[in-house]
């Protein structure tokens, strides 16, 4: 286990190093002007030089490669940046704001997994059957529905129509501390949309795993010998049907961040989806650059962890072959 992580370590290092340098590359070329974001409406009345003199100061008048190098060397001592468009150092925003963002996603995730296997076994269970042609539908249809759609439909209807769930933010209205009460109430719409643009993976995945698994000899066997139906689905088609999901794990994390962002800005959730959008439309190198690195090592070890998972849980396959 320790040496497939080492080498995954090392293997994301040049992994992450033209991650960073093609995030510097692609900003260089965007449109958009820092200064001008950086100054707002200031900037229409300045002259050139006091523009000149802000980009030498934001240090966007060097070319994009240097700015990387500079970037990179400061960020292995610990120092990430400041902000332009956030007006804070680039670990402040990250810190203030991740811990709100890994929470959303970790429930929303657990949820997805939890009621994606209990739905999966339900369909499997009788092929062809009501059931299994109800969750089919469902997951398929909730496949091809767009988060943001799913997230205004919510919104429309647990706040507009029954008014049981708040539409956004992480505390109510002129609250002065954050509780975990109000957390928890604020979490729930969003955590669940986002819970629910995962589960079709989840769902389809478990049906058809834990399917073939009812389908092989030893779970034939297994009922031959008398053992009830219960016992069947649990202790064999179950433990053998969920192998595949756990590679699924590492795949759904980049569509999950993504999933993330759009959810965070529906709701207002003070996640880091906000710093994103503001980093990308203000070309703010140091935090874009840090965010971008994040969500990469985010998809990374979730690889990682998939395939860890999988090693364990199936006797076959060895770690020291990975």
């Amino acid at each position: 286990m320790a040496r497939l992580a080492g080498r995954r370590a090392l293997f994301a290092v040049p992994v992450l190093l033209v991650v960073t340098f093609g995030v510097f590359a692609i900003a260089a070329a965007s449109p958009f002007d820092p200064v001008k974001a950086y100054a707002g409406t200031a900037a229409l009345g300045a002259d050139q030089q006091t523009l000149d003199r802000l980009r030498e100061n934001l240090g966007v008048d060097l070319p994009f490669a240097a700015r990387w190098w500079h970037w990179l060397t400061s960020a292995l001592t610990g120092d990430l940046g400041h902000s332009s468009v956030m007006r804070q150092p680039v670990a402040q925003v990250i810190g203030e704001r991740l811990v709100w963002s890994a929470l959303l996603c970790a429930v929303a995730f657990a949820a997805a997994v939890l009621v994606g296997t209990l739905l999966g076994v339900l369909a499997a269970r009788r092929p062809g059957s009501l059931v299994d042609r109800t969750v089919t539908s469902l997951a398929y249809t909730l496949e091809a529905a767009p988060v943001f759609w799913i997230a205004l439909l919510a919104i429309w209807l647990f706040t507009l129509q029954w008014d049981v769930l708040p539409a956004g933010g992480l505390t109510d209205t002129g609250s002065a501390q954050v509780t975990p009460g109000q957390v928890t109430s604020h979490l729930a719409l969003p955590a669940g949309v986002l819970a629910v643009s995962q589960l079709p993976w989840f769902t389809l995945y478990v049906r058809q795993g834990v399917g073939d698994a009812l389908a092989e000899d030893p779970v034939r066997g297994a009922r031959a010998r008398g053992l009830s139906e219960r016992t069947v689905l649990l202790g064999h088609a179950l433990r053998s049907g969920l192998l595949p999901v756990l590679t699924l794990i590492g795949s759904r994390v980049p569509e999950l961040i993504t999933g993330a962002l759009l959810v965070e800005s529906v709701f207002s959730w003070p996640g880091i989806a906000a710093a994103t959008v503001e980093a990308a439309t203000a070309v703010d190198f140091p935090l874009l650059a840090a965010l971008t690195t994040l969500a990469t090592a985010a998809v990374l070890a979730g690889n990682l962890l998939a395939d860890l998972l999988y090693g364990l849980f199936d006797p076959r396959v060895k770690l020291s072959d990975m």
